[in-house]
């Protein structure tokens, strides 16, 4: 019954899962116990809630997997850079400080963070391996396509796979810089909303708009292609060198300059929301419709942050390509921790997979709990007014009304 624990860190949510004999212990995002949204800093405080949880020591782990690979990653960066050279000397210059310091020598950080306590293999897997393997593995289909679509991992921004049994393996790839999370990530720049946090924000605002901007970026910023996938025309953009996500060029093509933060929201936003969510939506469907095609399979799953536009996942559900959708709950990167743990349970040390046809991911519900006595002794040590409703029928008439 070997036990893994799984980790993501150093972009944004990060997180911790442990998986033991294929079964999902405990997850939780490292947010949860700092405070601080979508905090990138290493999960140690949710590895070591994980591990407890697990009722078992460190030392007893049997492996530690990362979501990623981050000397593939670093050297996207430093391509990108050279490619840009001298564009990007300010980002540059920013960037390499934490890579030389910690990402370069993630085995010495994690031991560290687990006291030094482990001594065994730290596994290293792909961005969007682990993504895959977040999805499939918990779904309840003993084969399915998988489909993963974010920003970018290494060098992937999206992938089409395919799970069979205890198996997973990626058949298709599009590569960075041209990424439908990016480009919706620009958008989200450009409206006024922060870059990897406020995408939701911009799915919501879709609706009070009109896509009328919808031609403009299909002509203009993208080549869509039969399959879904797409190819940028970087002059718009500048995340691959500078600190902003789009350049003069791209506000000359929408009438003027980035909306403020926190300033009022005008009807450009509100189209540009409806038109990048259009594009959005007519590209996911593009690459279901190539994934069911390239895999036969009739049951999809899905995970990456464009994974959480839930718009565009009911659109794809209506239109039929496939019988069935399991979507990762935790779709984005914090999900990678799990999906890296499981993919060395199953992918690696080639264990049997019995799919589960009923809630694999237990409703999510795997982080830390509080019995009704810890809650009332946190609330008194603080001197906090509250009532307390033991009869659970009077407490839903009270929280009802």
């Amino acid at each position: 019954m070997p036990s893994i624990l799984g980790l993501s860190a150093y972009y944004h949510d990060s997180a911790a899962a442990v998986v033991r004999d294929g079964d999902t212990i405990a997850a939780a995002q490292e947010e949860r116990f700092t405070r601080i949204k979508h905090d990138y800093h290493f999960p140690t405080n949710a590895a070591h809630y994980c591990v407890k949880e697990a009722g078992i020591e460190i030392e007893n782990l049997d492996y530690v997997a990362f979501y990623d690979k981050p000397l593939q990653k670093f050297d996207r960066l430093i391509e990108t850079y050279l490619a840009y050279v001298p564009a990007g000397l300010q980002s540059f210059m920013m960037a390499m400080p934490l890579w030389l310091k910690t990402k370069l020598h993630l085995p010495r950080e994690i031991r560290k963070a687990l006291d030094g306590r482990f001594k065994k293999r730290i596994v290293f897997t792909g961005h969007h391996e682990s993504h895959a393997a977040s999805a499939y593995y918990p779904s309840p289909f003993d084969k399915a396509a998988i489909l993963t679509i974010d920003g970018v991992g290494e060098w992937d921004t999206a992938t089409i796979g395919i799970g069979e049994g205890n198996k997973m393996r990626l058949l298709k790839t599009m590569h960075f810089p041209h990424s439908l999370g990016l480009l919706y990530s620009a958008v989200t720049y450009f409206c006024g909303f922060k870059v990897n946090s406020g995408e939701y924000k911009l799915m919501g605002l879709a609706p009070y708009g009109e896509p009328k901007y919808a031609d403009i970026i299909l002509d203009k910023l993208i080549e869509l292609k039969e399959d879904g996938s797409l190819a940028m025309d970087m002059s718009y953009f500048s995340y691959c060198a500078g600190l902003r996500m789009t350049n003069d060029k791209f506000a000359a093509l929408f009438g003027g300059p980035a909306r403020n933060p926190e300033t009022p929201i005008t009807q450009r936003e509100m189209d540009l929301a409806a038109s990048i969510q259009f594009v959005t939506e007519k590209s996911v469907l593009a690459m279901a419709r190539y994934a069911r095609q390239l895999t036969g399979c009739e049951n999809l799953c899905m995970a990456g942050g464009v994974a959480l536009n839930c718009v565009a996942n009911g659109k794809l559900l209506r239109a039929g390509i496939f019988k069935e959708i399991f979507v990762q709950p935790a779709a984005g990167d914090a999900g990678g921790a799990l999906g890296a743990a499981l993919f060395v349970h199953y992918n690696l040390l080639n264990n049997e997979r019995k799919a589960d046809p009923g809630d694999s991911c237990k409703g999510s519900l795997l982080g830390p709990k509080f019995s009704n006595e810890e809650v009332l002794a946190d609330l008194d040590k603080v001197g906090a007014v509250y009532e307390f409703i033991e009869d659970e029928a009077k407490l839903l008439e009270v929280v009802a009304r």
